[in-house]
Order: C-alpha cells, then sequence, then structure tokens
C-alpha cells in the first residue's frame, strides 16, 4: 500500500499545501477547527512526515551517529550508552557504526554519514595517522568529536584517557609486587590506545632500571580468543622465559588469558598474575576477580556528545577542548599477591 503524501492531505482536508505545511511545523498560526481538520486527514490517511527530507533540504538533522572500534567490546557499550542519555534528552537520536577496527569498514561509514548530513560524528577511529575523510565531513560543517583519543589538531574536540599513565600504574604495580618476567598483549600496533599503553608500561620499566623485562606480544585483536592464542604462545616458552605476570591492552583479552591459564592448571595469580585495561563489569565477576586499569567509560560518552551539541548549536563561535581523564589502578585478586611469597 503506498503511503500518503502531503498533496493528499492537502486536497482531502480541502486546505492549501501551506496550510498543512504550517499544521505540521507551526501549528498555532493555523485556526483550531483547520488544524483539526488537517490532523483528522492525517490520521485517516495514515500519512507519515519525511522528516529526513525535510533535514536534508534544510541542512541539518536530529541524528548523531558514533563509529566505534568493536560494537561486542563492553567498553564502548558503556561509552554509547553514555553518549546516548545525551543526545536523547537533546530530542536526537544516536545511531551506532561498527568499524571492526576496519579502517576500509571505516571509512565507508563515514562516507554515508556525509552523504545523510548527520549532525555529527562520534569517532573512536582505527589508526591515528592522518584522518582525511574527518577533515572532509569538517569542512562540511558536520561536527566530529574524537572518543578515547586525543588529538593535537586545533579543528575538532577530543575526550581521551591519559593511556601512558595507564601503563604506567599497570607495569609500577607489577614490578612492586616482585615479578621480574613481564608481557604485555595488545594489538593491533596501528590502534593508538594499544600503543599508548605499552609506552607507558616500557616507560615505567625504564624508570624502575634493575633486571626485570617486558616482553611484547602482539594481538590480532582485542578479543577474548585473542587473548587466549597469546596465553597459548606465551606458554609454549621455555620455563625460564615465561612471564610470571601479563598486562593486556584490554580486559577482553585478559579474560582470554584467564581462561587459557585456568584450562591448563595454571594458578592466578600464584603462577602468573593478570593485569587487564578498561574495568569492564566481567573484571570483577571473572573467575578470579581481575585487576584492571578503570577509565570513566560513561563519562567518556556523556562528555564527547555534550562538545559535539555544543559546536552543532553554537556554530562558528565554538571553541575546540580536548579532555583527558585519568585513570585508576584497581587491584583484585588476579595479580594481588607478592612474588617473593611465592615458592
Amino acid at each position: 500500500m503506498a503511503t500518503a503524501n502531503i498533496k493528499e492531505v492537502a486536497r482531502h482536508a480541502g486546505v492549501s499545501l501551506g496550510t498543512v505545511s504550517n499544521v505540521l511545523n507551526r501549528p498555532d498560526t493555523v485556526a483550531p477547527a483547520t488544524r483539526q481538520r488537517v490532523l483528522d486527514a492525517i490520521t485517516t490517511l495514515g500519512y507519515v512526515r519525511n522528516d529526513s527530507a525535510r533535514q536534508l533540504r534544510a541542512g541539518h538533522s536530529r541524528t548523531v551517529a558514533i563509529v566505534v572500534l568493536d560494537v561486542a567490546n563492553p567498553f564502548f557499550t558503556d561509552v554509547v550508552r553514555g553518549a546516548e542519555q545525551v543526545i536523547e534528552a537533546s530530542g536526537a537520536m544516536l545511531v551506532v557504526c561498527n568499524s571492526g577496527e576496519d579502517s576500509a569498514r571505516e571509512r565507508r561509514h563515514l562516507e554515508l554519514l556525509e552523504e545523510q548530513r548527520v549532525r555529527g560524528v562520534l569517532i573512536t577511529p582505527v589508526g591515528h595517522g592522518p584522518q582525511p575523510n574527518l577533515d572532509k565531513l569538517i569542512d562540511r560543517g558536520i561536527p566530529v568529536v574524537l572518543v578515547d583519543r586525543g588529538t593535537g589538531r586545533a579543528n575538532r574536540c577530543s575526550v581521551a584517557v591519559d593511556d601512558v599513565l595507564g601503563g604506567r600504574l599497570a607495569m609500577d604495580h607489577l614490578l612492586d609486587q616482585g615479578h621480574q618476567r613481564i608481557a604485555y598483549l595488545g594489538g593491533p600496533v596501528s590502534i593508538a590506545q594499544v600503543a599508548d599503553r605499552h609506552a607507558g608500561a616500557a616507560a615505567a620499566l625504564k624508570e624502575r632500571g634493575g633486571t626485570a623485562e617486558l616482553r611484547v606480544a602482539v594481538t590480532g585483536s582485542l578479543t577474548v580468543a585473542a587473548g587466549r592464542r597469546a596465553a597459548e604462545e606465551l606458554l609454549a616458552l621455555p620455563a625460564r622465559q615465561r612471564p610470571t605476570a601479563v598486562f593486556c591492552a584490554n580486559d577482553l583479552l585478559a579474560l582470554g588469558v584467564l581462561q587459557e591459564l585456568t584450562a591448563r592448571g595454571l594458578r592466578v595469580p600464584a603462577d602468573v598474575a593478570i593485569v587487564g585495561y578498561d574495568d569492564i563489569e566481567f573484571a570483577d565477576a571473572a573467575a578470579v576477580p581481575l585487576s584492571s586499569v578503570r577509565q570513566p567509560r560513561d563519562q567518556l560518552g556523556r562528555t564527547a556528545a555534550e562538545l559535539l551539541l555544543e559546536e552543532a548549536d553554537s556554530g562558528d563561535t565554538h571553541r575546540h577542548r580536548h579532555v583527558v581523564f585519568q585513570p585508576e589502578l584497581v587491584v583484585r585478586r588476579s595479580s594481588d599477591q607478592p612474588r617473593r611469597t611465592r615458592r
């Protein structure tokens, strides 16, 4: 069944197209009796206004998009929830796009969002190099805010966590526990957060001096399955080279490591200590509660959305800001046992 159009509504109500438009957009300017005739015609014909077409003609939209690295990662679920609260309170709608850590897929999403002339884009980019697709959106007047990613650029806002500090916190904790052979798991290395967390860990180790070693194991993704595979490789090392502690770039990797170690009969933390990153809800609920570097996930989303709406509403008068939150180490049973007390 074909959808009724505005001309049919006008004909059915016996009014002009302009009167129907006024009822839809400025109802207080139409006489009550005439307004009711138009509303009755809309109900009878089942007319549904085409907001997307109207907004495209006006050059704006009530849709905001957020592009995340992995929609299955609980970290991004919490970020989206925070952003959604702010966006919906403004009368707009938030749509979620998943890049899947794939730069080509991310580019296709951004091209489609540009065609739709969305009100703005929140994004955690796949890479940390030049971002021509984001620059193109900004040139078209579509605000962009980077989420969980800092920026040195003057044409966009950003909200992030100091991931270098987060890496330091994790490494300092493991060194304080007496570990000498520590592994860092994370990847792809093109993801800035992975690189920054490693940089922080390496810097903390270097500042301590001593004989402690950091082994880097690059993973193909930041998933539970990738964590299990990486743990298999570490366990295949000779006993004298095998790490006694593992710092993972996110909690999903850490949970995978925990699963594999447990399946192999190793004790956590007695044989191998584990520290994750993000402090997702599952970290505290794991079989062995997981130590993790906490990020303010919900607050990241809310702050990013507030910055975007502020820019969309103020236009050229907006001043771009770069908000950086501080991480916090949450110590739980997976790492809370000094190495020197073990036999």
